[in-house]
């Protein structure tokens, strides 16, 4: 009764580390400045469709004219293709516009907002609530 009790304890256990353990690795997007859009001319180098947080690795010019290489945060990939996008929405050499929240400590780094096409679409991370 006791063993049993004992390996009854340790799989429940276990099955709480492994079902906890993505809201462990989560993070807060307090390093992002809300309050800010920046808006880049951007040419896409890679667009990674993954979890917990797709990416997209974008190159501008920065205000000196040097191209700075930056990585954008978006949304995992079941909310960005509740918003219409899909893993091939961004190619390598697209030529975009991309909005976003830049981090407050200066890095090239963004919460990703929206993208717009050279055609005009736009397609946005998330609903926005005017």
């Amino acid at each position: 009764m006791v063993k049993t009790r004992i390996a009854l304890f340790l799989a429940v256990l276990a099955a709480s580390l492994l079902i906890s353990g993505p809201a462990f690795a989560h993070h807060s997007m307090s390093m992002y400045d809300r309050s800010h859009d920046a808006t880049f001319k951007a040419t896409i180098t890679e667009f990674d469709w993954s979890n917990p947080h797709s990416q997209i690795i974008f190159t501008a010019a920065d205000g000196h004219g040097n191209v700075v290489k930056w990585v954008a945060e978006c949304p995992g990939p079941n909310r960005l293709a509740n918003h219409g996008w899909s893993k091939d929405s961004l190619k390598p050499g697209d030529q975009v516009t991309i909005v976003g929240n830049p981090n407050k400590d200066g890095s090239p780094t963004m919460r990703f907002e929206k993208v717009i096409f050279a055609n005009g679409q736009e397609l946005d991370a998330r609903p926005r609530f005017f």
